[in-house]
């Protein structure tokens, strides 16, 4: 097979490159602008461009498939190109499902928690020794990659609502007809995508259409939206398997779940994460894995990047950082930190960076999203905004929207290091989320400082 990447520096276009060269593809690919850590994993695989730019002088006959990033426009010059000598286009996800087409396919989607289901089913079918393909969101311990192609019976997606190219604006998990699907919840966000909550909920029917004759899908029954959702859109010819918070204890800041009569200490924590826990359960389930085997396998399961990530801690601090920026996300990781150390103080900063987040009309969506942060500072650059191409967002407006009590809302990154750097560390946890990178602030050595012994 010949392939080529048009738009190969996306993070996860560059990833499946790697994989199809490993495969033993012929690979080639273009982009106009290339970082890290795409451009250091590219030239590893001799992957990355002779010269940075469209070079439409590439797209030739011989070529067995173009695969399209959401970079590239429709007036790309490579993809007019290709659209004259009639070669096979594809996004990503297009892409995914013609090289799955013969395997158990496995799709999570939903709102929230995506890429953590995704990964606990990773790393327990890698614990017990299953050969499995994959496609996840974010940097996995013990996995190299975050795609993998191969020549598995099965694969693991994290199935994304968002579109799949910009000639394609229909959502990615579309197009994977999943025979094992997940849907973990239901909540509004990216309105410039989808910019009334009908027209969301509609893509999530439209996916539930697409689970293959004799699926299952395995739902949160502890969202009402969704709950209601499935219950509207019943198929007869597949099977349903609700799950919920299973059962658990908290004793001293560690988690002890029980599936079924296999019980075991865990080292992630939170609500979020235990339905994200009892998801991947019922997903590997369905692959033979009994409760016993899961238990022990998800026991050692640290989490995947960026989510409740343990940055840095001492006897009385502990510093996450985590991607939440949409409303039940930054809620569920503020509750969860809570609920497992109630007796700390916690301080949660939150970036404002994606275009939904900073967009005025939104702001009302996160109504006490951080009310139960002992100190909340909310922060955006109006570099951010200014890239997005977006109006000033009143700070009064962003205090009305979260409705909370001595929220702080800040601008500039020196004054939210200052506010940092003067807070008291001592049993009390910090809560870093954000999308973005707070406008350039180094949190990962702040977070070494302050629990520095």
């Amino acid at each position: 097979m010949k392939v080529h990447f048009i738009s190969i520096g996306g993070s996860v276009m560059h990833q499946l490159a790697i994989a199809l060269k490993l495969k033993g593809y012929e690979v080639s690919g273009t982009d106009d602008e290339i970082f890290e850590p795409a451009e250091t994993n590219l030239k590893k695989k001799g992957l990355f461009p002779a010269k940075i730019g469209w070079q439409p002088e590439l797209i030739i006959k011989d070529i067995d498939a173009i695969i399209l990033g959401m970079h590239a426009k429709a007036d790309n010059p490579e993809l007019i190109k290709a659209k004259e000598l009639g070669l096979k286009i594809y996004s990503f996800p297009e892409y995914i499902y013609q090289e799955s087409k013969n395997k158990t396919r496995v799709v999570v989607g939903g709102s929230h928690g995506k890429t953590t289901t995704t990964s606990m089913i990773m790393h327990v079918l890698k614990e017990c020794h299953q050969q499995f393909d994959y496609l996840v969101g974010a940097r996995l311990e013990g996995f190299d990659q975050s795609v993998n192609i191969t020549n598995a019976p099965v694969i693991i997606c994290e199935g994304d609502e968002y579109p799949a190219s910009a000639i394609e604006k229909k959502p990615k998990f579309h197009f994977l007809f999943p025979h094992i699907a997940i849907l973990t919840g239901i909540a509004w966000d990216h309105i410039n995508v989808f910019p009334t909550f009908d027209f969301y909920l509609e893509q999530f029917i439209i996916f539930i259409n697409k689970i293959e004759k004799n699926g299952i899908l395995i739902y949160n029954e502890t969202d009402m939206v969704l709950k209601e959702l499935v219950e509207k859109n019943k198929r007869a010819d597949i099977r349903y398997q609700p799950y919920q918070i299973p059962k658990h204890s908290i004793i001293n800041g560690q988690t002890t779940v029980t599936i079924d009569d296999a019980t075991g200490v865990l080292k992630v924590f939170g609500n979020h994460n235990l339905l994200n826990l009892h998801a991947a359960y019922f997903a590997c389930k369905e692959l033979g894995i009994d409760a016993k085997q899961f238990v022990e396998s998800i026991a050692n399961f640290t989490g995947a990047a960026k989510r409740l990530e343990l940055m840095a801690h001492n006897a009385e601090t502990n510093v996450y950082r985590d991607f939440a920026h949409a409303p039940s996300k930054v809620k569920a990781t503020i509750d969860a930190v809570k609920q497992q150390y109630p007796s700390r103080k916690l301080l949660a900063v939150l970036e404002l960076h994606t275009f939904s987040s900073l967009n005025e009309e939104f702001m009302k969506e996160y109504n006490g999203a951080m009310d139960k942060a002992d100190e909340a500072v909310v922060f955006y650059s109006n570099h951010a905004l200014e890239l997005k191409r977006m109006p000033a967002l009143p700070k009064e407006k962003v205090i009305a929207g979260f409705n909370k009590k001595n929220l702080l809302v800040m601008n500039d990154k020196n004054e939210l290091r200052q506010w940092m750097q003067h807070q008291s560390y001592s049993n009390a946890n910090l809560l870093l989320m954000s999308s973005g990178n707070y406008d350039g602030l180094d949190m990962i050595d702040f977070a070494k400082h302050i629990t520095k012994s």
